[in-house]
């Protein structure tokens, strides 16, 4: 069965892999490991990379109870209090050398609410109320620094004066507003409002999906919108089939962790639209392309595309029933990555991303500040919570 495959692939590869990137010297875990399987512990640390590792291994003790695993996220955490918060000026740095020491110092919103995300499973793995304390004040600081009336900005200086927003613009656009960005802050504020119960974070949330509803989606194309002016107008035709199939069941439990059943009803119109449109575009029947740029389909098949598509087929199965097609596509995905995308070879995880045929691009690394257990590990632990009896 899937879920017997996957709870033994995360048992015995995904999470051995990351705890021998554990470095025990410097703190934190090593920023690059090569398609070579060359090891460079002096890489630069992404502090996106180290809060999605936190985030995993707190996840991964809570499901499982090995206190191993409560150690690799209490790990994280001293490294995320000690280098990775700017204890001057507030919040998480965007980059750190191998050392510690601060290497990009750009306060990006991104990165601040994966902090957040971390900070709140660390704080219901462990209890430890000054992660709570760190997840609230990293809220309060985005409230304040990070948004204007319409929605969140994007990138700021280490004092957060506004910057601009190389980070997270591709496709030769530089966006003031990003849908990825609006994504995990949501997902982000979901936890924290999950294991605190703040009435001000659900009122953001509240806030958040009325934006997505009313200005990300749109009903005529059956997607989200990607980049934004700051008056969110679309700045290019874009269909991010990842982002989309993610975003329908984040949202989805979003609305479920909010338990109000008006607002259910409005998104599940929306997250069955997404779920039915990357279906019906992206998915060959083995696996789902990347993206969809002005019409031309980007077929390359990237590790965490189809791992959201997994969790997101599955949830769409368990809104409707009827839909078994979504099951046996998640099935599908799986045996396509346990063929291509799990690189079989001793010392490594997934690869990053292959061709449409299965072929690895080897210009891509393993492990790099982007490239982590947030997406892969995450589908395992979401599969084996659904589906095992």
């Amino acid at each position: 069965m899937m879920v017997d495959e996957i709870k033994r692939h995360l048992l015995t590869g995904i999470i051995p892999f990351w705890k021998h990137l554990r470095d025990e010297e410097n703190g934190g875990y090593y920023g690059w490991l090569g398609y070579d399987l060359i090891l460079d512990k002096k890489a630069v640390k992404g502090c996106i990379l180290n809060s999605r590792i936190m985030w995993f291994f707190s996840n991964a003790y809570m499901l499982f109870g090995d206190i191993s695993l409560l150690e690799e996220a209490e790990h994280g955490f001293k490294f995320l209090k000690q280098f990775c918060m700017d204890k001057e000026c507030g919040g998480i740095y965007w980059s750190l050398r191998y050392d510690g020491t601060p290497e990009d110092a750009t306060k990006h919103t991104y990165n601040q609410a994966f902090a957040i995300y971390a900070l709140s499973s660390y704080y219901n793995a462990s209890g430890d109320e000054e992660a709570l304390a760190m997840a609230r004040g990293l809220f309060d600081l985005m409230e304040e620094k990070c948004r204007d009336e319409q929605g969140y900005l994007e990138a700021f200086t280490r004092e957060f004066e506004p910057e601009s927003n190389e980070k997270l613009s591709e496709n030769g656009v530089l966006a003031e507003k990003t849908m990825n960005t609006l994504l995990h802050v949501f997902e982000a504020y979901t936890e924290l409002y999950r294991v605190a119960g703040d009435e001000s974070v659900r009122e953001r949330l509240f806030w958040i999906l009325d934006v997505i509803a009313e200005k990300v989606y749109d009903p005529v194309s059956h997607r989200q919108e990607v980049f934004f002016d700051k008056d969110y107008k679309s700045l290019l035709d874009l269909h991010s089939y990842g982002h989309d199939i993610e975003a329908a069941w984040l949202i989805d439990r979003g609305t479920k962790v909010l338990g109000d059943k008006a607002y259910e009803q409005k998104m599940t119109e929306i997250t069955k639209d997404l779920t039915a449109q990357v279906y019906k575009a992206a998915f060959d029947g083995h696996s789902v392309a990347n993206e969809c740029e002005n019409g031309v389909v980007d077929e390359r098949r990237v590790w965490w595309v189809q791992a959201e598509a997994i969790v997101g087929f599955i949830n769409g199965y368990e809104k409707d029933g009827s839909k078994a097609e979504y099951f046996e596509a998640a099935e599908s995905i799986w045996r396509f990555i346990q063929q291509y995308i799990i690189d079989t070879r001793s010392g490594s995880e997934w690869f990053w991303e292959v061709d449409k045929s299965g072929r690895p691009l080897k210009d891509r690394p393993i492990v790099e500040p982007w490239k982590c257990p947030y997406h892969n590990g995450r589908m395992c632990l979401e599969v084996i919570r659904r589906l095992e009896k």
